[in-house]
């Protein structure tokens, strides 16, 4: 019984056993805390780039919906859009295929108030124009213009569904498209 009253006496109470858990404990609250801190400052870093009229559609989407051709035939497309907002501007790209018909279609757009500039690109037909229109908080309306092209497209995003319609005077009609995050 002496020795052990020794031992706790040297050991200040504490079991020498006990002294790499605590360690261990310790460096994982450290660890944990950071971890916090490092998510906290992302979150408000996403915040403040997410900020503006364009915030309510950052992010990736995916979904589908239909083409109308030239001939007014349908074809069922998939889609996904990427976009990523910093305050007044926004960079975004939409890609949908079908079986037989694909479209990359890409942007970079900028708010002043409700209206709404920019430019745009069609990957796969190799067409590139001027963007024009208005809108605010994930909604919009625009008309993507080039030489002997012009389309309407139409965004809708309400949560994490979006809606896109596209009307086009060329072999590509248009399409409907609806997409969630």
């Amino acid at each position: 019984m002496e020795h052990l009253q020794a031992y706790h006496a040297a050991g200040g109470g504490k079991h020498r056993a006990n002294k790499p858990t605590e360690a261990r404990a310790r460096g994982r609250r450290l660890l944990i805390a950071a971890a916090v801190l490092f998510v906290a400052g992302i979150a408000h870093t996403e915040s403040k780039a997410q900020a503006g009229p364009f915030a309510p559609m950052a992010g990736s989407w995916s979904g589908g919906g239909t083409a109308v051709l030239d001939d007014g035939s349908t074809e069922r497309i998939r889609c996904r859009a990427k976009y990523a907002p910093i305050g007044p501007t926004m960079e975004m790209s939409l890609t949908c295929a079908s079986d037989a018909y694909k479209f990359h279609l890409s942007a970079s757009v900028r708010a002043e108030g409700s209206a709404i500039t920019g430019s745009w690109a069609e990957a796969s037909r190799n067409i590139s124009g001027s963007l024009q229109g208005r809108g605010g908080g994930g909604n919009f309306e625009v008309v993507a213009s080039a030489a002997g092209f012009n389309a309407n497209i139409a965004l809708r995003t309400s949560g994490n569904k979006q809606t896109v319609t596209l009307r086009a005077d060329s072999q590509f009609r248009g399409a409907n498209i609806s997409m969630t995050r």
